[in-house]
């Protein structure tokens, strides 16, 4: 951020409360002009509801939040003009075509019809939607469906951008083609703030994350700064016998604080001073105790690492992954 350039997002102590929930208990965030900014946390973090306030759907408890300057709740009608919205949920009307769909979001913006189909077809073409502009969009995969949605999002040429999720769902190539739209807009000076549950997408989009759990925001940084939080490599060990996990939980705290246990996986982070070095001490002392491992591997940390290091439990693809294993 550039001297004198104010943040396009300034939220403080924002907090949400329905009923005697509290969604959220204190938000504070600073996010600079022309950047990704990616929010992660587990379901029911509160990651929606702020996008919510922020995007005016939903009023705050307390705090206050601005956008390029605006207020969420007194400039809310101003506000609508200058941001775009992707939502969990697919806002696509079904009878229309994808070219349609995106004509009428254009005269929504006030945009002038042959302006509102030359975006349309600007967009069209961004999200590989040529082939099926003319059909109706009942007739659009899943993954078409969410890429239209998402163009939808930038008729109106936002300065700011709100994506809540927008690639679940989508299959690698749809997904790839969102990333690359995401980090042209980044480029063009756009403001992203993106919630996700792909920590491996917040690792390639966002240039700051941010952590979120129980409605607070536990953690800031780069995915390097978060990453350098893990405290060093990460050594991840199976055991043949799962009677012994304990046993390997024992030998393997010598190495690093609190083993993770997974199933008959075993997870610790190495302090750095460690290095590679771990793995042959490792090694040994399990051998030395009559543990038997099926496979070893070390790693640096990734994010979900990092997301499992800061909030006690696995990211969300993870825990839905680990409960569709478990039906």
């Amino acid at each position: 951020m550039t001297a004198g350039t104010a943040p396009a997002i300034v939220v403080r102590g924002l907090t949400k409360s329905f009923g005697k929930v509290m969604a959220l208990r204190g938000v504070d965030l600073a996010v600079e002009r022309g950047v990704v900014f990616g929010l992660l946390g587990p379901n029911g973090a509160g990651k929606t509801t702020l996008v919510r306030i922020l995007t005016t759907l939903q009023q705050p408890s307390g705090g206050s939040a601005t956008i390029v300057g605006l207020d969420v709740v007194h400039d809310a009608a101003r506000l609508r003009r200058v941001i775009g919205v992707a939502g969990q949920s697919v806002a696509v009307d079904d009878q229309l075509t994808g070219l349609e769909n995106l004509e009428v979001v254009g005269r929504f913006h006030h945009l002038g019809g042959a302006e509102a189909k030359r975006r349309a077809r600007a967009l069209i073409e961004r999200f590989d939607l040529v082939e099926a502009a003319g059909r109706r969009a009942v007739t659009y995969s899943g993954g078409m469906r969410r890429r239209l949605d998402v163009a939808a999002s930038l008729v109106g040429d936002p300065e700011v951008l709100f994506l809540d999720e927008p690639t679940t769902g989508l299959d690698p190539r749809s997904r790839l083609s969102v990333w690359m739209a995401i980090e042209e807009l980044a480029r063009g000076g756009t403001t992203v703030l993106l919630t996700t549950q792909y920590l491996e997408e917040a690792d390639r989009l966002a240039s700051r994350i941010a952590v979120v759990d129980h409605g607070l925001v536990i953690a800031q940084g780069t995915a390097a700064e978060l990453k350098e939080r893990v405290g060093g490599s990460v050594l991840v060990v199976q055991v043949t016998d799962r009677g012994r996990l304990e046993d390997a939980r024992t030998v393997m705290g010598h190495y690093g604080p609190s083993p993770h246990v997974d199933d008959a996986t075993l997870e610790v982070s190495v302090p750095m001073a460690a290095g590679a070095g771990a793995i042959t001490d490792v090694v040994r002392a399990l051998d030395a105790s009559g543990v038997a491992m099926s496979n070893l591997t070390f790693h640096q940390p990734s994010l979900d690492d990092v997301f499992f290091a800061l909030t006690g439990h696995a990211s969300e693809v993870e825990a839905v992954e680990a409960a569709g294993a478990g039906e």
